[in-house]
């Protein structure tokens, strides 16, 4: 039997989203007590699989030998849970450790692209992004053996100002993207696109938007990356229950280096210069991601992008 997967065509709420945006949806303790009933939504949970230098401080960084710990260490949580995710791949770091990648696959994780080269959409032209995209599609399919479908943008920098990303993108071939974080912020996000799965309305590419709640009129962000240190645990699994109550798969994001507690002072020590706030703030609260995300596992259920998409016939 097909599990139902509702997606969204338009910007109209649904009546729960409706009452959301009037204020009448607050959370109660008795709904962050309130176990989940049994037959559940699935959700997804993606692995940015990249390296912090090149992530937050930029391309010109090398990638360093702490992606593969890390990420190691996210495969033996995953495995512990009997856990599938859809590792986003920046090629940069595939192309030094293929054999990371290979590990992955092999653990029954879907293999995604994450562009070669971490250069925010912002940045570059169309042609540009094009010849990054096509390179990690290339360097994927030969260490991995087979073309990812799915996409997601460095920094979900795909912003009102880069949607002629998704033409592109279909036109190489894949099937879905994660890159729209539908809120507003100061470096990424369109608040008014939707919150649900949907198709974009200009070619055939489907959207998988991380999670968000509807507060107070605003869209939030509940789990994930930053969010995922800096929401408390119990809102954060509180806001997936919420949107699993209402039929949404909730997309939930994670880096390998949120595991890695000692990662910007070991870095720093390393000859990286780095800022006293950008090294607070990436390094706040990372002693929590490990406990929260063994709660998150075990009270949720969750697979790839790839397999939530198939079982709604929607790829």
């Amino acid at each position: 039997m097909k599990k139902t997967l509702e997606i969204n065509h338009s910007l109209s709420p649904t009546p729960a989203e409706a009452l959301a945006d009037r204020g009448a949806i607050t959370p109660s303790m008795d709904e962050f007590l309130r176990p989940e009933p049994r037959h559940r939504v699935i959700n997804a949970l993606t692995i940015d699989l990249e390296d912090w230098p090149v992530a937050v401080l930029g391309p010109h960084h090398a990638v360093t030998h702490r992606v593969v710990e890390n990420t190691k260490r996210l495969l033996q949580i995953l495995h512990w849970h009997n856990v599938r995710a859809t590792f986003f791949v920046l090629t940069r770091v595939a192309l030094r450790f293929p054999d990371l990648i290979r590990e992955v696959r092999d653990a029954g994780h879907e293999i995604a692209s994450h562009g070669h080269a971490h250069e925010l959409l912002t940045t570059v032209s169309p042609r540009r992004f094009e010849r990054d995209v096509a390179t990690s599609i290339d360097i994927l399919t030969d260490i991995v053996g087979q073309r990812p479908i799915g996409y997601r943008a460095p920094a979900f920098s795909i912003v009102e100002e880069t949607r002629w990303a998704g033409a592109i993108l279909a036109r190489l071939g894949f099937k879905y993207s994660s890159s729209i974080f539908p809120i507003w912020h100061r470096r990424y996000g369109i608040a008014s696109a939707p919150r649900r799965i949907h198709r974009w309305t200009d070619c055939p590419l489907i959207e998988c938007p991380p999670a968000t709640l509807r507060l107070c009129g605003q869209n939030v962000p509940i789990a994930g990356g930053g969010y995922g240190r800096l929401v408390p645990g119990p809102i954060a699994r509180w806001g997936v229950g919420r949107l699993n109550r209402i039929g949404m798969p909730a997309v939930i994001y994670l880096h390998p280096y949120e595991l890695d507690v000692d990662g910007v002072w070991a870095h720093r020590q390393g000859g990286i210069r780095i800022s006293p706030m950008r090294g607070m703030t990436q390094a706040m609260f990372r002693g929590r991601t490990e406990s929260r995300l063994h709660r998150l596992l075990e009270r949720f259920p969750f697979t790839t992008l790839e397999d939530l998409l198939r079982h709604a016939d929607i790829v």
